[in-house]
């Protein structure tokens, strides 16, 4: 079945599940976790936003050699959210024409649609802790969705971390215009991991996490391992919003953005290379703060890399603040 588990098995004794509405009726899923009973501070609020491929328990939340990047910011002292969109992971609950044949209906889940989901994530986050401003972390296509909801509701922000962030490029070919929704496979996961690394150059994932992370990834979708090859289906609508932006069109204004922001990239990211992140960089001209770090030995995907460790510091970093000096008068 396609609908949502009523229940999800926790991925720490810690976690704490939350369903909120979302759209057309259907379910959010959110995960959280407080900060470590032995974090010398409180921190604050951060949400993290995933990409276009897999949810938060494939991502922030999953563990390598026993740690996550959850586990590395609740050891800082931050209370640590994660949301699925619809489609992502079957614990939000997917969007009914998920079950249809991919071509009778347009691309699934769109900026805008994720925009609003977010929305409601972020709002029912300020009330679960009382009101506080929420920073997020947000990877690839997820960026795109932050970046829309900061324009609009910069009085909720704190601080934003684009890990990876997709900006415009000019048209470079004909057009991609995409079905509801797409497969993918263990090796175009694989592929995507491995395809910017350099030849002649050791791999930044390892085969063993890749296995780890590759079982976790089928058992994600219930159906996957009945679709030769074994392949997770998920919406279309982030894949189409990125080819948008490489034919110029970018669902946000980055100069509506007030709050904080630091571009955070691998030095192999193909997906956000030097000019993507100078243009984003330049394009944030409202922000409070503006940061770009670039992480050698790094892909799209350092989260679950060898790198991974350098992104955790550099987030927790931004995210704590306190780097802007008062100057006398």
């Amino acid at each position: 079945m396609m609908n949502a588990h009523s229940t999800a098995a926790l991925l720490d004794p810690r976690e704490q599940h939350y369903r909120i509405p979302g759209q057309q009726g259907l379910s959010l899923f959110l995960r959280y976790m407080a900060p470590a009973p032995e974090a010398k501070r409180d921190a604050g609020v951060v949400l993290y936003v995933h990409g276009g491929t897999f949810p938060s328990a494939l991502s922030i939340a999953h563990r390598l050699d026993g740690q996550s990047w959850r586990d590395a910011l609740c050891a800082a002292g931050f209370h640590v959210w994660g949301l699925d969109f619809h489609g992502f992971g079957r614990l939000s609950d997917p969007y009914p024409e998920m079950l249809s044949p991919a071509k009778d209906a347009p691309p699934l889940g769109r900026v805008g649609e994720a925009c609003s989901q977010l929305e409601q994530a972020v709002r029912f986050i300020r009330a679960h802790h009382g009101g506080p401003r929420v920073s997020i972390v947000a990877h690839s296509w997820g960026t795109m969705v932050t970046g829309l909801f900061a324009g609009r509701h910069p009085e909720l922000m704190d601080r934003l971390v684009f890990f990876g962030p997709i900006a415009p490029r000019p048209p470079s070919g004909k057009a991609v215009q995409l079905p509801a929704w797409r497969l993918i496979s263990l090796q175009d996961q694989w592929d995507r991991f491995t395809g910017p690394v350099p030849k002649g150059t050791a791999n930044v994932l390892s085969h063993r996490h890749f296995d780890t992370w590759g079982e976790a990834y089928l058992n994600c979708d219930p159906e996957s391992r009945n679709r030769s090859p074994a392949a997770v289906l998920v919406p279309s609508g982030a894949f189409q919003d990125i080819y948008d932006a490489w034919t110029g069109v970018l669902p946000y204004d980055p100069a509506l953005i007030r709050a904080p922001v630091a571009i955070v990239r691998g030095e192999w990211d193909d997906m956000c290379n030097d000019g993507d992140a100078g243009w984003l960089f330049n394009a944030l001209t409202a922000a409070s703060v503006r940061r770009d770090v670039k992480i050698g030995r790094a892909t799209h995907l350092m989260h679950l890399e060898s790198a991974r460790f350098a992104l955790y510091r550099e987030t927790e970093a931004f995210l704590t603040g306190g780097d802007i000096a008062e100057l006398d008068t």
